[in-house]
């Protein structure tokens, strides 16, 4: 592929050096010359320093024969000028790197259709979201977020004596938006329709809106207790945009929030943007004396979200050895995130989150010649992204009208900013983005629909 990327800070490098190994035109234009000229030695790929928003540069460097281009400043205006000029030029596709807030006011104006780009995403809020799914989670398999975070994926293990084993799908009475798109049984992969049961001992992959899977799981455990989990205690240290961010999703779920940093500017405007069920404090969480005084040894969760890597493990060690049941930290050199997350145990830390890798595994759904975005490989099967081109045969049906092939689940459907699981009577529209589990045998034909 053509790829072209602006900005060579912390993640436009990460992706640029990762994106450099594999068989891809890469282009990365970057303002600061000693950045520029820094990377240039390092990367095999074209390092140009200048305006990647400028219109005449981009010209000069093939824009329109771009097939990916990748706006990651740290800045939201010039990431959407730059895509904006970048599309009118005739790049294929091009994604802008935003602050939090920009997405979050998506439903007041639409910034994609605005600025013409094809993909908005926040690094803080992938972090977010990542260290959200263990919170919500930690007794999970695996849990995934897919159609812009609207809906999750969670792999279950089902108990012998959970209320739907031994029952086919359509009589186990799933909420009619929550889908099970695979069961694993004795090592075969099955992908299920109506009448296939579910037994005790199977791993199946859940689908839905988070609120209803969370209440779906309690068919298939026996001990599993959603939503009285809620009151959850987590202690968040560090009220940057990723604590702040992380703060507001949990929020939404009703958990007991505390949430420290030493800097009484930032708590005074954290008490403004937070809601009243959320505690700030200003205090400074490197301090074991000051963790020993907020009773940190009593939270369910300690999350470290500083931009300091050493403080965020030596806390959350402080905070293991003081009595926190689990420990999560953010670190912002993906290797050493690597590291952490394979010995971190030992020590009491849970799982360490990478913005930076966050941010590569998002963007490489993307980075693909396919009709089709791959969301995330399972053993017996795929769950795949495509849009319904506008002379596709499925434009004006009902999801109930269409003859869907063996073999193929609907998990989600994309209209604008708006996500739900497929119901019968949905019908669809050009331009939708359809998600599907699909097998090796019923990819093409899904795809040949679309």
């Amino acid at each position: 592929m053509n790829i072209m990327i602006v900005g060579a800070g912390e993640i436009g490098r990460h992706l640029a050096t990762n994106l450099s190994t594999q068989a891809h035109n890469i282009t990365v234009f970057e303002m600061d010359e000693t950045n520029a000229r820094e990377l240039d030695s390092r990367i095999d790929a074209r390092v140009i320093s200048g305006d990647g928003s400028a219109p005449g540069l981009l010209v000069e460097n093939g824009v329109g024969e771009c097939n990916l281009f990748l706006a990651l400043t740290s800045s939201d205006n010039d990431n959407l000028v730059a895509c904006s000029v970048a599309k009118a030029l005739g790049a294929a596709k091009t994604i802008a790197r935003v602050k939090p807030d920009l997405q979050r006011d998506e439903f007041l104006f639409d910034h994609r259709a605005h600025f013409g780009v094809d993909h908005l995403f926040s690094s803080e809020r992938l972090a977010a979201v990542e260290l959200s799914k263990f919170i919500r989670n930690p007794d999970a398999l695996f849990v995934e977020e897919i159609a812009r975070g609207r809906i999750e994926l969670q792999l279950v293990a089902v108990d012998e004596d959970a209320q739907a084993s031994g029952k086919t799908l359509a009589s186990i009475g799933l909420d009619p938006r929550v889908r099970i798109g695979r069961i694993e049984r004795d090592g075969e992969y099955i992908i299920p329709g109506a009448g296939d049961t579910v037994e005790g001992g199977d791993t199946i992959a859940l689908f839905g809106e988070p609120a209803k899977i969370s209440e779906a799981i309690d068919k298939f455990s026996s001990s599993h207790t959603s939503h009285s989990d809620e009151g959850r205690r987590v202690v968040i240290f560090g009220g940057g945009e990723y604590g702040f961010t992380l703060a507001q999703m949990l929020d939404a779920w009703n958990f007991k929030v505390r949430i420290f940093d030493r800097d009484p500017a930032v708590c005074e405007d954290l008490t403004h943007r937070l809601s009243r069920t959320t505690t700030v404090i200003n205090a400074d969480a490197t301090s074991l004396t000051e963790l020993r005084e907020e009773q940190v040894d009593a939270a369910d969760f300690f999350v470290a979200t500083t931009q300091g890597d050493e403080d965020n493990v030596m806390t959350c060690l402080q905070a293991h050895n003081l009595g926190t049941t689990h420990c999560l930290t953010l670190i912002h050199r993906s290797d050493y995130a690597d590291a952490i997350s394979t010995s971190g145990l030992k020590f009491g830390i849970m799982a360490a989150v990478s913005p930076r890798e966050a941010t590569r595994q998002e963007l490489m759904r993307f980075v693909t010649s396919d009709r089709y975005h791959l969301v995330r490989r399972l053993e017996g099967a795929e769950v795949i992204e495509a849009s319904i081109a506008k002379d596709s045969p499925l434009i004006g049906k009902k999801v109930s009208e269409v003859k869907w092939p063996t073999g193929c689940v609907l998990i989600a459907l994309l209209n604008g900013a708006h996500a739900s699981v497929p119901a019968a009577e949905d019908t669809f529209a050009a331009e939708n983005n359809l998600y599907a589990m699909v097998s090796d045998k019923a990819k093409r034909k899904f795809l040949a629909l679309l």
